[in-house]
């Protein structure tokens, strides 16, 4: 019999914080753990790729923007005890991409829509929620 502690991980994700004109770009999750918060695109770190590479791939693939050059951000700490998970998210701040935000994924997300930083939607996802905690200011 295996101990609950053995099904228990740690994962490494990358949110990209998708500025333009004092707005970020957030999405409203839909049919995975956290569904019916708000995040920005991202999503796991693969083996072998590099920060910078997972935002260019998560960003693509959710939104279909192609991402310029990127700071790296803050970082995240999140227990989804739920799940028996723990993920750290790495953000970076994407303030020079290219296209219009589509919804490319729209199984995995409701739509994606700009806010003021200040003014962000309720619910937010952990790691967003995390991050405005922090103090953090796109």
């Amino acid at each position: 019999m295996t101990s609950p502690e053995a099904s228990q991980t740690v994962g490494v994700g990358v949110g990209v914080l998708v500025v333009r004109d004092g707005m970020v770009l957030l999405g409203k999750r839909l049919g995975s753990h956290g569904a019916g918060t708000w995040a920005g695109p991202g999503g796991r770190l693969e083996f072998g790729e590099s920060v910078e590479e997972c935002a260019r791939r998560e960003l693509l693939e959710e939104t279909g923007l192609e991402l310029g050059p990127v700071t790296a951000g803050p970082y995240a700490n999140d227990a989804f005890p739920e799940l028996g998970q723990q993920h750290v998210t790495l953000f970076v701040v994407a303030r020079q991409t290219v296209g219009a935000p589509v919804n490319v994924e729209p199984h995995k997300c409701e739509g994606w829509h700009w806010f003021p930083w200040g003014r962000l939607p309720s619910p937010l996802f952990a790691p967003v929620e995390t991050l405005l905690k922090s103090g953090f200011v796109a």
